[in-house]
């Protein structure tokens, strides 16, 4: 099969590209360094790939991230770095064989864990998103009532998640110390071997952590390539141009096909003017396109672009190489 016989809008992904990604991380994080993320590509046959370059640990974003991990096999260290009041699920992973380590934040994050069954948590710790996570200095208490109740205390997570875009790369650097001495001072009180933290943005930068959880570094995404990483945009949606006018040209790739939180997708060579619910319409620049044309448009956001698509393909240039299912869609 040709890529131009594919249906679009249609999930690429450059697999030289995608190859040479995952080994640059994994010359610079190898092995247990990095917990890859599955939520930015949320495909088994990827993990498999970021398994096979060394990686034994995934971090998860949902439950059902983790029981499709552990229904294909790569469910041998899987940290669910969210919280959840109903682990029950998780518990059942667990009975099956499954290793899950489950974020907690508080009193009741603690007793669905052990409600559910689940044997071993980390202490989840404001860095300074205002997301989840405890307060450093409550961290210590947390840890010891969730040994008090049986559970295996791993360790602590904090994800610095605002920090990802910050530049120059310096004062990212800068910040990214001040975020992560919050999660030391946690960790000392906490114990245990595990610091996660980390993400793209900040693998380079953030020295502190036992483990970085990034995860966009492997099909990247226009936002994260604004950096200046040694990694290659390798996921692009292909579209069809459907119409062409004096001063603009419009593809079939809209918002039910891209992540727009990160703003608009790109088209290399053309100005992207606005995108619609199936449409986005973009100034062509120098590109000469009749209505039938094939173009790649790159998301400004991979996770929830790729979250958007059945199936990803694996291409060389114009020839599909695999078809792999984003098989860990949904909750």
């Amino acid at each position: 099969m040709r890529v131009d016989d594919l249906t679009t809008p249609a999930l690429l992904v450059e697999r030289g590209a995608l190859r040479r990604n995952l080994d640059t991380m994994s010359a610079a994080l190898p092995g247990a360094r990095l917990r890859p993320h599955v939520k930015a590509h949320k495909c088994t046959s990827l993990a498999r790939w970021q398994r096979d370059n060394g990686h034994p640990g995934f971090t998860c974003a949902t439950i059902r991230e983790c029981e499709v991990m552990a229904e294909h096999g790569l469910g041998g260290d899987l940290l669910l770095a969210n919280e959840v009041v109903d682990a029950s699920r998780l518990g059942t992973l667990v009975r099956d064989g499954a290793r899950i380590t489950l974020a907690v934040d508080s009193r009741e994050t603690i007793a669905a864990a052990l409600r559910g069954n689940v044997l071993e948590v980390v202490i989840d710790v404001n860095v300074g998103l205002p997301r989840c996570g405890c307060p450093p200095e409550k961290a210590g208490d947390l840890a010891d009532l969730a040994r008090r109740n049986g559970l295996e205390v791993r360790g602590v997570m904090g994800y610095e998640g605002h920090l990802m875009m910050v530049q120059p790369a310096e004062e990212r650097r800068r910040l990214v110390r001040e975020a992560m001495e919050k999660l030391a001072t946690a960790a000392r009180e906490v114990g245990g071997e595990i610091v996660s933290a980390g993400g793209t943005g900040t693998y380079d930068v953030n020295e502190w952590a036992t483990e970085i959880q990034a995860g966009s570094y492997a099909l990247m995404d226009s936002a994260y390539t604004q950096l200046g990483h040694p990694f290659e945009q390798a996921v692009f949606v292909l579209g069809t141009v459907v119409s062409v006018s004096a001063e603009w040209a419009v593809v079939d790739v809209g918002l039910k096909a891209l992540g727009m939180d990160h703003g608009n997708p790109t088209i290399p060579g053309a100005q992207v003017w606005f995108c619609s619910d199936e449409h986005t319409t973009f100034a062509p620049g120098d590109l000469r396109l009749r209505v039938g044309d094939r173009i790649r448009v790159v998301p400004a956001h991979v996770d929830p672009t790729v979250a958007l698509h059945e199936a990803m393909w694996l291409v060389d240039g114009d020839q599909v190489a695999e078809r792999w299912a984003v098989d860990m869609r949904g909750w």
